[in-house]
């Protein structure tokens, strides 16, 4: 194995240990075995084909008759009454966000280690003026329940009723007569959940712990969000239907690009009328592209030819695992490779660091990245 050969010889030098990612994806190029991420696959001759003879219209208009099917298609998978392309994971979730906290100051509650928070430019905050309340994620990508629960603002100090968002009149008068009342809090309205979990290496949110986090929203009269960039890895490593794996939740991102290696897009998914304010949001974040038909239907053969090598993905993904945990100076713990990311650690002692290990390895033809995918 070329891994063996080429990452033993480099472990003899220089000094540092670190970590770098293996991420198995779709399609490899010849001559070059490229692990960097599932965002570098190139589209398949029956992608390219169906971009030819795609069907299109104007879809800002709401024309584009290969988008329309695309987007009514991801809702019957997920069980939700609608969905919406857009042009990346980051922009979905961001829409998302926004269309859930309309008013700014809003609070949602996510993850210190997840996707929105790390890797997203901040922009529920710059753009939307939405305030983020991070919870520690654990090693498995969950939040403690009790730890959602504790970062839920009190809402005996919201003037608006957490139900019905009617005006109280109640506690406006005791507003006004309680000289210690202050309203220094942002509200919270929204809690996000990130399926399958990318910096916890690619682990699932069981069904069980995604509806838990769903009662806990409901009894406090928040919505759920699901980042499911790799929903389709977790819904197949879990052997469970993608759309009972987020039933409890409000909204899901699910990405065409990454696991399912489609060239570009996602969709969003909810009700009706959720869909139609995301709609709206989209345009003035740049989403509108017009005759979209051609990356839609890409990204509809990746639904019809890739979801079902999924399995095979994972399966690869083990079995790298295994092989480079015979390689004296490395380290992958086998229980956390559940979908397709492998993070791999060099142990201590070891006497390369992690960027001269991927330079090496690119010299001989192997891509990887020094941390995590992005």
């Amino acid at each position: 194995m070329i891994l063996d050969r080429v990452v033993e010889h480099l472990l003899t030098y220089g000094a540092n240990g670190g970590i770098f990612c293996f991420l198995v994806q779709r399609k490899m190029a010849i001559r070059t075995v490229d692990f960097r991420s599932d965002t570098v696959t190139k589209p398949t001759e029956s992608m390219r084909e169906a971009m030819a003879n795609a069907e299109v219209d104007d879809d800002v208009l709401g024309y584009d008759p290969t988008a329309q099917r695309l987007e009514a298609k991801m809702a019957r998978i997920m069980g939700k009454k609608a969905g919406l392309f857009v042009p990346s994971g980051t922009m979905g979730n961001l829409i998302c966000l926004l269309t859930h906290c309309q008013i700014r100051g809003s609070e949602v509650i996510l993850g210190d280690n997840s996707h929105i928070q790390m890797y997203e430019n901040g922009g529920i905050s710059t753009i939307g003026g939405v305030h983020p309340r991070t919870v520690k994620n654990n090693e498995d990508g969950t939040m403690d329940l009790d730890l959602i629960e504790a970062a839920i603002r009190d809402s005996s100090f919201e003037i608006l009723s957490p139900t019905t968002r009617l005006i109280c009149l109640e506690k406006i008068e005791a507003a006004i007569r309680d000289s210690s009342f202050e309203i220094l809090s942002p509200t919270t309205r929204l809690i996000c959940l990130e399926n399958s979990h990318s910096r916890s290496g690619g682990r699932c949110l069981s069904v069980e712990y995604t509806d838990k986090v769903g009662d806990l929203a409901k009894k406090y009269g928040l919505k759920l969000h699901i980042d499911g960039t790799r929903i389709f890895n977790a819904s197949v490593a879990l052997g469970v239907p993608v759309h009972r794996l987020v039933q409890a939740a409000d909204s899901v991102s699910a990405c065409l690009s990454k696991g399912l290696g489609a060239p570009a897009g996602s969709v969003i998914v909810g009700s009706k009328s959720f869909i139609s304010r995301a709609k709206i949001l989209r345009k003035p974040l740049g989403g509108g592209m017009r005759q979209i038909g051609v990356l839609c239907a890409a990204a509809s053969v990746a639904l019809q030819e890739n979801l079902v090598k999924l399995e095979g993905d994972h399966r690869n993904a083990k079995i790298l695992t295994e092989e480079l945990n015979k390689i004296r100076g490395l380290k992958v713990d086998i229980a956390t490779v559940e979908t397709n990311i492998v993070y791999c650690h060099i142990r201590k002692g070891s006497k390369i660091s992690r960027t001269e290990l991927c330079k090496s390895l690119e010299q001989h033809g192997v891509l990887v990245l020094p941390e995590g995918p992005m």
